[in-house]
């Protein structure tokens, strides 16, 4: 197992985030902050970058105009961007560090970014996965 995997396991826990299910060979942790609105969050070691997934919504179609929204949102996010998936149906949160000098604040910072975008976002978020 990684030393990368146990650094990033302690601040997690330092970070008082639940972990629902843990993968050690993959070396990968699936966490939850339900205070923070973050629900199975997928936080994976691959070495040399620490990368940080979360599904947000799925669109049924197309559709320019959420796009252009979520780009322009991109531009405001702090720490990650919105991303479509290879089905161009899922948007994502992905954020993506270095392990070889990661440390707390890194990571806290990018997990703040998602609980300030979920929380201030959140009406569009809803909008745009009925749509």
């Amino acid at each position: 197992m990684n030393t990368y995997y146990n650094k990033v396991k302690e601040y997690l826990l330092n970070l008082e985030f639940n972990i629902v299910q843990e993968d050690t060979a993959e070396e990968l942790f699936v966490v939850e902050n339900p205070d923070g609105g973050i629900a199975n969050l997928i936080i994976d070691c691959e070495d040399p970058i620490l990368i940080i997934e979360g599904l947000l919504f799925e669109l049924t179609e197309e559709n320019p105009e959420v796009y252009k929204s979520l780009l322009k949102k991109n531009r405001e996010i702090v720490h990650g961007a919105f991303v479509l998936d290879e089905s161009g149906k899922k948007i994502i949160f992905r954020d993506t560090l270095q392990l070889e000098n990661l440390d707390q604040n890194e990571l806290e910072a990018t997990l703040n970014s998602l609980e300030l975008l979920l929380s201030e976002f959140s009406e569009e978020i809803i909008s745009y996965s009925k749509s």
